[in-house]
Order: structure tokens, then C-alpha cells, then sequence
């Protein structure tokens, strides 16, 4: 990729569908504008289900798509389902106006069984394309069971099941899969169409000249098909409790540092099999997009263990991973190419540098951190001297820059006022600036910069679960095209 600029737009937060952005018309729209505009990258959060509160990085499923992206019009013009859905989508409601996960669910059952009552008029072919898919996904069967069995139990997590099936007992599941044919169907129905459309996404972008940036956690969430379908390669006891759990520790911003409670690799396990988990995990991950995010890469080196019984990080310690072996193995499932960015935010050790410099990874530089009054801040735009890194004003973790300035000490402010144009009306604008002008070879804006919102519109806020994930664009947002001009024509002067 050459000298490039992007924008940070979670597919929820596209405008123009009921609930929230799909992978039809609303994904087809953004792509072509940010062509028409000379901006070359979308990058977004993980595409997987969301757990109950909204998060994508913390999925039941690390290989599914979140089929809340599935587009019914698309599905309609296809021939998928009638064109009566007059009376589904008029009770709809914005994702920007309130979060409403339950109705987000509700259009995905409504969806499940209109294509399931219409799939026996599909023509052979269609049905024949389906089965091939089916067959290739080793993933979708573990995935369509565990997703079933969560609606017929409550959305009770799998440890809550009845014995038979929380142990996954092959045998005991495959006289349940007799009596529920119908509704596997359905969940395999519903990944199919989403890999269809999200295809055709990905040919429009390249059709474009447009990359995809994609994301992956690092752990997956001990409820999902993941680990109830391959207990044995997480740190999981007979009797189902976590023996270790994932975290951070204490630091200048946590004295207990952070909790996440996923539960660690129990890497043994993984190499005994050349870590085919994560390969394959990583290769789906790579359908999908140009190249990928690996958050919390930094576990990659070593990670942060706490008892499973511990109620904050404190009492954790350090054990080592096996990260050259596993990125060696995908970049040789890649044919030598590494198509991975590491997340290297936070307390990064000399090693972690070094993993990532081996394999000539990108890192990240996110300037909200950089001006502290520390002329070493590697933060710092002067001293990000080589083109090997990704530029933003902030993350979807981070307030928005408008939000970040307006919380800001007056004596850090008035650090960095002569790197402000206007520094009495102070704009994100301000803050895009400075990242266009640096050496990194790729620039990238979260949307609520290139509108200049506040915080009052931040996408998420870490150690908090209310009011996150919701933000969506609005589609009264009349001066749209005109931001993502002003920011291609930026891209220009600075030769992105």
C-alpha cells in the first residue's frame, strides 16, 4: 500500500437501514463515497456477533459474522425472501436514537425462519452452492448448535446447560441435531447470506481501490461456541470454572489494574496441534478483509494470568507465549506476506518490539497521547521518523478528539499551542492535521473526528457497560459528503 488515509466506521453506525448498517446498500454507499472523495482505507471493529451489551471484542463466536448485518432488501432482490416485509420494518428503530439490542435479535429470528420457509424455493444450484459452503466451514456447525441451544436455554451461558450439552457430548448432540434440523438451517442460512453480501462488499472495494482493515480480539469470550466446542485449548477445569483468567495489570490508570475474564490459552495444547486454531481463526479473519488489527498483540510475547477466583488483576503474573512460532506458521499460511497489525498500545517491553519488528509489523501511534510536555514521547509527531506505522487521532477506545481537548489541563494545552492553527476555536480538525503531516505511511480518522463531535457521541468507554457501541451516523447529516471531501482533499495536499 502507498502513502494511504482512512476512516475508523463500525459497519453499525452506517445510516440509511432500520437498527443499525449492513453489508447491502448502506456498506455499497459508504464505499463509493469514500471513492468519490480519494480516501483509500475503511478500517472497523470486528464483524463478529456481539455479546449482550454490544461489544464486538467480546463475540459468541470468533469465526460467525453478526448477523445483524444481514441486508433484507438485498435478500429480496436476490430471490431469498418475499417482498412483503412492509410490516416487520415499519416498528423499527435508529441504533443512533437508542440502543435496542432485543430488536436487533428479533429482525435476525424474524430473518432465520422467512428464509428458511422460502428456501424450498430455491433451484438446485442455489441449494448445491449452499451445501459446498457448508462443507468447507469447519467452524459452522459447532457455531449453529451452540447458537441454538443458547435460545432454547434462555441465553443461559453454556456452564448453565443441561449436562449433556454443556460437556458437548458428540453423541447426545447428534440426536438433538435430528429433532432441529429446521432451526440449524436457519443459523446456517443466515452466516451463508452474510458471506455472500460481505463478498460482494469486499469486490466493490477492491473495485474501488479501497482496503479493508479489519480487527480481531486477542482472547474470545468464554461464553461461545469457541471454547465450549474446544474446552481442552483454554484454561478451563472439568467442572467448567476458569482457572486462569485474562487481564491487564495495575498501573498509572487502574491501581487493580483491569479484569477481562476470558479465560488464557493453554498454549501446550495448541502447539501439540501446530496452533491450527488460531491459523484457521486467522485465515477466516483474512477472507474478509486486506489486512488485519491483532489487538492486545502484546500477548503475543507474554500475557497476564490471574487465579480464576480472583476478583481484580492485582495478583496476576506473567507467563510467556509462543508468538514467534504462531506468527511464523501464518505467514507461511500466507505465502510469506504478514497482512497483520499489531496493537501495541500501553506498557510495550523491549520484547514486544521486537516480535513486532521481526515480522516488520505496523504498529500504532495515537497522537491524544502524545503531548505530555516529554520531548521522548514516541507519540510525538516529529519523533514517528519511519513510515512503518498507522497515525490517529484516537480509537474507539479514546473520548473524541473534540471531547479530549475539552478535558485537557490549560498547561497542556498551552504546550502544544504553537501546533494549533486556531488554538481559541479549537477543532479536531486541528488534531488531523498533525497526523497527515507525519511520516507514517497510512493516516486514520475515527468519523466522530471528521465531524467534530463530542464526547457525548465516543463509541465506547472501557471499564464502563452503559452507552457503548451505539453511536451511528446520522442520516439528517447533510454536510457528510461534504467532511469526507474536505478530508480526501487534505489526503491530497499531503500526498495520501
Amino acid at each position: 500500500m502507498e502513502r494511504n488515509s482512512g476512516i475508523l466506521l463500525h459497519p453499525t453506525s452506517l445510516p440509511n437501514n432500520s437498527i443499525c448498517g449492513t453489508f447491502g446498500n448502506p456498506s455499497r454507499a459508504w464505499l463509493n463515497d469514500l471513492a468519490e472523495c480519494g480516501i483509500g482505507v475503511w478500517q472497523f471493529l470486528p464483524l463478529a456477533p456481539p455479546d449482550s451489551l454490544g461489544s464486538p471484542y467480546s463475540s459468541p463466536s470468533s469465526f460467525a459474522f453478526n448477523p445483524w448485518f444481514l441486508d433484507e432488501n438485498d435478500l429480496v432482490r436476490d430471490g431469498f425472501l418475499a417482498d412483503n416485509l412492509e410490516n416487520f420494518s415499519s416498528n423499527l428503530v435508529d441504533f443512533y436514537e437508542r440502543v435496542d439490542i432485543p430488536l436487533a435479535n428479533s429482525k435476525v429470528k424474524f430473518l432465520n425462519a422467512s428464509l428458511v420457509d422460502y428456501w424450498e424455493r430455491q433451484n438446485t444450484a442455489i441449494k448445491k452452492e449452499f451445501e459446498t459452503w457448508c462443507e468447507k466451514q469447519f467452524w459452522l456447525d459447532d457455531h449453529s448448535i451452540f447458537m441454538e441451544l443458547r435460545i432454547q436455554n434462555e441465553n443461559l451461558p453454556w456452564w448453565e446447560w443441561p449436562e449433556k450439552f454443556a460437556v458437548c457430548d458428540r453423541k447426545e448432540l447428534a440426536n438433538w441435531k435430528k429433532d432441529n434440523q429446521k432451526e440449524l438451517l436457519g443459523h446456517n442460512l443466515v452466516q451463508w447470506h452474510l458471506d455472500r453480501q460481505w463478498q460482494s462488499i469486499r469486490k466493490l472495494a477492491k473495485d474501488l481501490g479501497i482496503f479493508l482493515f479489519g480487527d480481531v480480539p486477542f482472547y474470545v469470550s468464554k461464553d461461545s461456541a469457541d471454547v465450549w466446542s474446544n474446552r481442552s485449548l483454554f484454561s478451563i477445569l472439568t467442572n467448567s470454572d476458569t482457572y486462569l483468567q485474562s487481564g491487564v495489570p495495575p498501573d498509572y490508570f487502574s491501581e487493580t489494574g483491569q479484569l477481562w475474564g476470558n479465560p488464557v490459552y493453554r498454549w501446550s495444547r495448541h502447539k501439540a496441534n501446530k496452533y491450527k486454531w488460531w491459523r484457521k481463526r486467522i485465515s477466516r479473519h483474512l477472507e474478509q478483509v486486506d489486512f488485519l488489527r491483532l489487538d492486545h498483540f502484546r500477548a503475543l510475547e507474554s500475557f497476564w494470568a490471574v487465579p480464576g477466583r480472583e476478583q481484580t488483576a492485582e495478583n496476576g503474573f506473567w507467563l510467556p507465549s509462543p508468538g514467534k512460532e504462531i506468527l511464523r506458521l501464518i505467514k507461511k499460511d500466507c505465502g510469506g506476506h504478514l497482512p497483520l497489525v499489531a496493537e501495541d498500545l500501553g506498557l510495550i517491553t523491549s520484547k514486544v518490539e521486537k516480535l513486532r519488528d521481526d515480522y516488520h509489523l505496523a504498529g500504532m501511534k495515537i497522537l491524544q497521547f502524545a503531548f505530555d510536555g516529554n520531548l521522548d514521547n514516541p507519540y510525538l509527531p516529529e519523533n514517528i521518523k519511519d513510515e512503518n506505522w498507522i497515525v490517529y487521532t484516537g480509537t474507539h477506545d479514546n473520548s473524541t478528539s473534540q471531547g479530549w481537548w475539552r478535558e485537557m489541563d490549560q498547561d497542556k494545552k498551552e504546550q502544544i499551542r504553537e501546533r494549533i492553527i486556531d488554538y481559541e476555536n479549537f477543532t479536531s480538525w486541528e488534531l488531523i492535521r498533525i497526523g497527515m503531516e507525519t511520516n507514517a505511511k497510512l493516516f486514520v480518522a475515527p468519523m466522530q473526528d471528521l465531524l467534530n463531535l463530542d464526547d457525548s457521541s465516543r463509541l465506547n468507554k472501557p471499564g464502563t457497560i452503559e452507552n457503548n457501541w451505539s453511536w451511528r451516523l446520522s442520516r439528517n447529516d447533510l454536510n457528510l459528503k461534504e467532511v469526507l471531501k474536505e478530508y480526501g482533499d487534505l489526503a491530497k495536499e499531503y500526498k495520501r
